[in-house]
């Protein structure tokens, strides 16, 4: 068979174990190792759809790829899962040459998957990219890979989703999810800031103005860019450092005025910008410029609201995360989770019923510190009627220095009559040393594991593997950010003992029952001697 040498070059523009040739979306020719990296023969690729060959939730990400191959630009490397083998991943890069008549050439090779498996509709969670892209940063120093940060406005997009159907509003998130994904490194470093704002790394191999044009075109939204080289030097902790705060200042400004030009000159403009605020911020924990906002726990059990979590809410209107994360940065964690635990008890204290039960957070950083143990002891000695009916959910934004100083203030707190939470398991690299140093009453099983429960029997047995553990070790479980009936069946059959989302109630001013009480099903099995109470 005879073969123009213009698709030989096509075909040849990258090392690869298969070299891939598609025409109008279908494989017309077939090279090398197909059984080893595909699972089929080079026979039995011929006539397929490419994008079919992957598994439903990558194909969107293959077809913004195809959609998007523009003349002479290469598109990937992406790892995408094959269908029907989700074990098993392929890294492909395409191009297609200019006069070849409209042939995509695909370079494929086997590959490890780049991390937990993504859906058709979803990006990295902030605290992941941030993963990412530190293995980036040290893959960048060791490799020479030329990386840079891109910054992406979708003019209107969060208002367009509002005036949309469920089902357009996903179709939607699928389209933008997999063009962003499509633009980033390995096509999985990408993350949302916000309804309209994302953030992904890629190679600095393409003009930006490519990219907007793709982005444009695949999300049908006016899309704009700004990109910053990351720099080699420095080390990937700074580079690390530098990038969280050219995001943070990304969200509250967007691309106006000035977009800086390096990760250095972003980090130097929002230090400027984090210190003003950390001042302020001071002042507001200190005159106690915040209030609570309340959202039930369900015991599932019963289907009625158990207690309620108080979270904290500042008077700008600014992310909670942030400012939070900002002050443990600044060192104003502990005077807030003192603020927050201090109207916590006043409110259970007012609450004529006595019924009312509250968790708080409280920071890793905090639960370290026997100077909260001490004030929470004198709070309770002033206002005796919150005993018993105060949680504390301890947070992983920072880690546990001292597990066994940790573990003795946990104590002091569970003699106190109050109960502990470990909070979003899952969520930090340290939690199953949590689970073993620290003896917990409560477990709260992470939201990324339970939102997606529905579609993905990986994350069930996780969950369900989980909360036999904590059975063993006498531990309750919380399923957070249950938002369908679904999810709720799913997490009930695993044996989970509370419940919180939106399928019950978002965050309000006033402790409110659950929106949705369940009906009132057979408790699950519990071991003997285990009490429904919480104190």
């Amino acid at each position: 068979m005879s073969i123009d040498p213009r698709r030989l070059l096509g075909l040849a523009f990258a090392s690869a174990d298969l070299l891939v040739e598609l025409q109008s979306g279908r494989v017309r020719l077939a090279l090398g190792a197909a059984q080893k990296v595909m699972g089929k023969s080079e026979a039995g690729l011929m006539g397929q759809a490419w994008s079919d060959l992957f598994h439903p939730d990558d194909r969107p990400l293959m077809e913004a790829m195809l959609s998007c191959a523009d003349d002479g630009i290469r598109r990937g490397p992406v790892v995408l899962r094959l269908a029907g083998a989700e074990d098993r991943c392929v890294r492909v890069i395409l191009r297609a040459l200019p006069e070849n008549d409209g042939r995509v050439s695909c370079a494929a090779t086997a590959a490890q998957s780049a991390g937990p498996p993504l859906t058709a509709d979803s990006l990295q969670p902030r605290e992941s990219f941030d993963d990412i892209a530190q293995g980036l940063f040290e893959a960048a120093r060791v490799t020479g890979l030329e990386l840079e940060l891109a910054m992406v406005e979708f003019a209107g997009l969060g208002a367009m989703r509002e005036g949309l159907t469920p089902n357009e509003a996903q179709a939607l998130d699928v389209r933008v999810a997999s063009a962003v994904r499509a633009e980033s490194h390995g096509g999985s470093a990408a993350t949302r800031l916000s309804p309209d704002r994302f953030a992904l790394l890629r190679q600095r191999d393409d003009r930006p103005e490519n990219m907007v044009k793709r982005l444009t075109k695949m999300v049908s939204a006016e899309a704009d860019a700004h990109v910053v080289p990351l720099e080699s030097g420095g080390g990937s902790s700074r580079a690390l450092r530098a990038l969280r705060y050219a995001l943070d200042d990304f969200l509250r400004e967007g691309l106006k005025d000035m977009p800086p030009m390096t990760l250095s000159e972003a980090m130097n403009r929002s230090v400027k910008r984090t210190l003003a605020r950390a001042g302020a911020l001071g002042v507001a924990v200190s005159q106690r410029r915040f209030t609570l906002a309340y959202q039930p726990v369900v015991s599932l059990a019963t289907g009625l609201a158990h207690h309620h979590e108080a979270l904290v809410r500042f008077e700008d209107g600014g992310s909670p995360f942030a400012l939070i994360r900002m002050a443990e940065e600044f060192d104003l964690i502990e005077e807030l989770d003192h603020a927050i635990v201090e109207q916590a008890v006043k409110k259970l204290a007012n609450d004529q019923e006595l019924k009312l039960r509250l968790a708080v957070n409280v920071s890793g950083q905090t639960i370290g510190n026997e100077s909260f143990v001490d004030h929470v002891s004198r709070l309770l000695a002033k206002y005796d009627e919150a005993k018993g009916r105060l949680i504390f959910e301890i947070t992983e934004t920072r880690a546990i220095d001292n597990l066994t100083v940790a573990n003795q203030h946990i104590q002091s707190l569970r003699g106190m009559g109050s109960l502990v939470c470990l909070d979003d398991f899952g969520a930090g690299s340290s939690s199953f040393a949590y689970l073993q140093q620290l003896q917990l009453d409560i477990v709260k099983i992470d939201g990324r594991y339970v939102r997606e429960l529905a579609d993905n029997g990986r994350d069930g047995a996780l969950v369900r593997r989980l909360v036999e553990l904590c059975r063993d070790l006498k531990i309750r479980t919380v399923a957070e950010m249950v938002e369908t009936v679904e999810v709720e069946e799913i997490v009930r059959a695993a044996g989970v003992d509370f419940a919180q989302g939106w399928l019950y109630g978002k965050p309000v001013d006033k402790p409110a029952p659950a929106l949705r009480p369940s009906a009132l099903v057979k408790a699950v099995a519990r071991r003997a001697g285990a009490s429904d109470s919480w104190g």
